[in-house]
C-alpha cells in the first residue's frame, strides 16, 4: 500500500459526520424570510394595502467557498403621509440583518420599491383636494 493511500484511510483525514455535504436553501425560502422581516420593521399594511413581497437572488460569495450572497428585492405598500425614506431605512436594516442571522448570507443590499401609497383615514378622498 502507498503512503498516500494510508494518508487518505488515516483518522485525521476523516470529517466528522455533522460536517459532512452541503446545505443549499431555495431563493423563494430567502424571499419570505425577507417578506416577514419587511413585514416586522413596518407593521401591519395600511387599510386596502397588499403585506410587503420580496424577491431574492442567491449567488456563490466570491472567494469564500461556503458563503452565498443574497440580493434582495422588497415591494412594500406604504400609508401616505409618513416618513417614506425612515420606512425604506427601516426595511433595509431589518431584512438584511435578518437575512443574514437566520439563514447565513451575506446581504450586501436591499433595493426597496415602494409600489404604491395610500392615504391614511384622517386624509382620505372624502376630504377632496387642497390646494
Amino acid at each position: 500500500m502507498s503512503t498516500a493511500a494510508e494518508a487518505f484511510r488515516s483518522p485525521q483525514a476523516v470529517v466528522p459526520q455533522g460536517e459532512r455535504g452541503a446545505t443549499r436553501i431555495a431563493d423563494r425560502v430567502v424571499a419570505k424570510i425577507a417578506s416577514q422581516a419587511a413585514r416586522e420593521a413596518l407593521g401591519a399594511p395600511p387599510p386596502d394595502g397588499s403585506p410587503p413581497h420580496a424577491t431574492v437572488s442567491v449567488h456563490p460569495r466570491p472567494g469564500h467557498s461556503a458563503n452565498q450572497v443574497a440580493h434582495v428585492r422588497v415591494h412594500v405598500e406604504l400609508g401616505y403621509p409618513g416618513d417614506i425614506g425612515a420606512h425604506c431605512r427601516a426595511v433595509r436594516r431589518h431584512v438584511a440583518e435578518r437575512v443574514g442571522t437566520l439563514v447565513g448570507m451575506h446581504v450586501p443590499e436591499v433595493a426597496v420599491h415602494v409600489e404604491r401609497l395610500h392615504l391614511s383615514p384622517a386624509h382620505g378622498a372624502d376630504q377632496g383636494r387642497i390646494r
